[in-house]
């Protein structure tokens, strides 16, 4: 296995503020994405209007359960800001990592902040839809499912300010 390469990639998350022991509900959450194989879940906001870190803070702390209970390492790919010429190379290494038998959880914005978002999370194997109440719309939401497709979602998560 080659680490170098991993350690270069442009997927790599290399710091983010820690947070306490994860609650009960975010166990459950775990536990119900990981009971559908995947290689690849793609975080998807239902639209506009959260924290500018909210698919990343979702897919890190995801991320960091799953590592307690599988006992391997998952990657974070940040997806929030990549811009159109470099889709291809983000869904290439997203792919390379999935053929080398590793886990990647990916933090995308909403449709509506990047035209990418839809095309990454459609190459990825399935996807979580993240709603924040009273910040995003039942309309948006509605054009997040439509645009990505319902069956590629294993499910939503609804967050509360």
């Amino acid at each position: 296995m080659n680490l170098k390469r991993y350690q270069n990639s442009s997927l790599a998350v290399r710091e983010q503020k820690k947070e306490a022991f994860p609650e009960a509900d975010w166990q459950k959450l775990w536990l119900t994405l990981k009971s559908k194989p995947w290689s690849s879940l793609a975080v998807v906001p239902a639209g506009p209007g959260g924290p500018p870190d909210f698919s990343l803070t979702i897919a890190v702390t995801l991320a960091r359960i799953g590592i307690v209970h599988i006992g391997a390492q998952i990657h974070v790919a940040d997806a929030t800001r990549i811009p159109l010429v470099r889709l291809e190379q983000f869904t290439e290494e997203v792919r390379r990592l999935n053929e080398d038998g590793k886990l990647v959880i990916i933090a995308l914005p909403s449709i509506e902040e990047n035209p990418v978002t839809v095309s990454i999370a459609k190459a990825a194997n399935n996807a979580v839809l993240c709603i924040l109440m009273e910040k995003m719309t039942t309309g948006e939401t509605k054009r997040t499912v439509d645009k990505i497709g319902a069956s590629h979602f294993l499910g939503s998560i609804v967050f509360h300010l």
